[in-house]
């Protein structure tokens, strides 16, 4: 018998734990632990049994999750929109700029001042604990949407402050000087990172629009691949041109997320895929380059434990609040945004830099951030649900919908519209024939919990229906369906 060849080998353990990755999906839901957190773990115990990872590993490492982070931010920027991203627009950048280096700079206060970090230590350290995480804010949100504002701000500051904090980071290692001189040094850079990656992504962004409304492919499936390659193709435009790639692949998703073009349908669900399997790689690499050694020791998991009550319970409700009170949300669901602020895969990858870098306590700096991350996960994602009840944030449950009825068409269909109604909007409640009066507009279909409703005139709508609209003139009927925004 022939010997296994040990590539045989590579390929069925990968292949068998991003199945077993997936399948962990059924079980966070039952325990009420975010998913991550499991990837995290047990690839970190995994690492227990293999070789040491090499500075070559680690920069391999470094690219793997870059690449999966940019295709989680695109997928995210095309799940918020340019629609809810421009009814939010203001609090995002607010949130996502001045929270993100408020944050950073708590941080390093509080490691230099209480935990005894040298300067330059704990602003790296800051750095890397500033942004929040979409992969995990959307892993925890599951099958459940938040209505208003608030959820397009905390999905919206999710991935703004990735690539402002992924800047900050690259700032202080590319900066000249030591201490606190390397701040002053850094600003420049800072302000380059961000403008540049903007200007990639919204250039990119809307020649993607182009691209993908003219374009039609032989099949869905190319549109699919060529909008993921597009978006990529940005995220490396904008590290060329010495900018945030992450904000630029970010940027673009945002212009294309409500883009009417050929295939939109599969190719948002190809994103959404694309990003889950993205996030299971993101974490699975990062796990397999924490050394538990490090963790393990007392001084770390008692700072990192510190450092993560002070973001918990300080610095994310007092310091980031006081940055948010301009922002006109209910008190209950500003609470929630505070609280769902949560760590994750980009925190990681910023304290491998680190590592990479060669700053001195590179090891223990990622340790901490490891343990910062694992408590934030675990904590504040698993009391998410439970948080979004009690603070009555206005949340509804995405029904699953296995099965679908494909129409296609030739040409686009100029005059049919998809909304989904909104609690509290103009048709929640509503009769059919009393909403859209006239011959210029009508309802054509309605899909209530995954079944058809038979539509005449005294069909009551219900939040979370699904209609489709028939509309023969320039009639904008979009804001029947929506919700009371602030």
């Amino acid at each position: 018998m022939a010997a296994t060849d040990p590539f045989d080998l590579i390929v069925t353990v990968v292949a068998g734990v991003i199945a077993l990755a997936v399948l962990s999906q059924l079980l966070s839901q039952r325990v009420r632990i975010p998913a991550p957190a499991f990837f995290l773990v047990a690839a970190a115990l995994a690492a227990l049994f293999l070789p040491p990872v090499s500075a070559h590993t680690r920069l391999l490492d470094e690219r793997i999750v870059s690449i999966a982070l940019a295709v989680i931010l695109f997928d995210g920027g095309m799940h918020i929109g340019w629609r809810r991203f421009r009814a939010a627009a203001a609090p995002i950048v607010w949130l996502g700029i001045l929270g993100t280096a408020l944050t950073a700079a708590a941080v390093a206060a509080s490691a230099h001042f209480i935990f005894g970090f040298g300067i330059t230590a704990a602003l790296l350290l800051g750095a890397a604990l500033s942004p929040t995480d979409p992969a995990v804010v959307f892993s925890v949100l599951g099958r459940k949407e938040i209505g208003g504002r608030s959820g397009t701000i905390l999905e919206g500051e999710s991935g703004a402050n990735d690539p402002v904090g992924i800047a900050i980071m690259a700032s202080l290692l590319a900066a000249s000087g030591t201490g606190w001189a390397a701040v002053g040094s850094g600003a420049l850079e800072f302000l380059l990172q961000l403008g540049i990656g903007a200007a990639v992504g919204i250039v990119g962004g809307f020649g993607l629009r182009l691209l993908l409304h003219r374009l039609v492919l032989p099949n869905e499936a190319l549109a699919s691949v060529i909008a993921i390659a597009c978006g990529v193709f940005l995220y490396g435009a904008g590290a060329v041109a010495h900018g945030s790639g992450f904000l630029a692949i970010f940027v673009a998703g945002i212009l294309v997320g409500d883009l009417r073009a050929p295939y939109k349908t599969e190719i948002t669900r190809f994103s959404s895929g694309a990003a889950s399997l993205a996030e299971i790689v993101a974490f699975t690499v990062l796990g397999l380059t924490v050394q538990l050694d490090y963790v393990l020791r007392p001084e770390v998991w008692l700072t990192g434990l510190g450092i993560a009550a002070l973001l918990v319970f300080v610095i994310r409700p007092v310091l980031v609040g006081l940055v948010a009170l301009p922002i006109r949300i209910d008190w209950g669901e500003r609470a929630f945004v505070l609280w769902a602020g949560l760590k994750g895969a980009v925190p990681i990858l910023l304290g491998l830099l680190v590592v990479s870098a060669g700053a001195p306590g590179a090891h223990e700096l990622y340790a901490v951030v490891f343990v910062v991350v694992l408590v934030s996960v675990v904590l504040q994602g698993g009391l998410v649900p439970l948080l979004g009840r009690v603070l009555r944030v206005p949340m509804r449950e995405l029904e699953t919908r296995p099965w679908a009825l494909d129409v296609r068409f030739a040409s686009p269909p100029q005059n049919l519209e998809r909304h989904t109604v909104e609690a509290g909007s103009p048709a929640d409640g509503a009769a059919a024939g009393q909403l859209i009066a006239g011959d210029s507009a009508w309802i054509a279909m309605v899909s209530r919990a995954g079944e058809m409703v038979p539509v005449r005139n005294s069909t009551r709508l219900q939040a979370g229906d699904v209609v489709l609209t028939d509309i023969d003139d320039d009639n904008d009927v979009s804001a029947l369906f929506e919700g009371p925004r602030d």
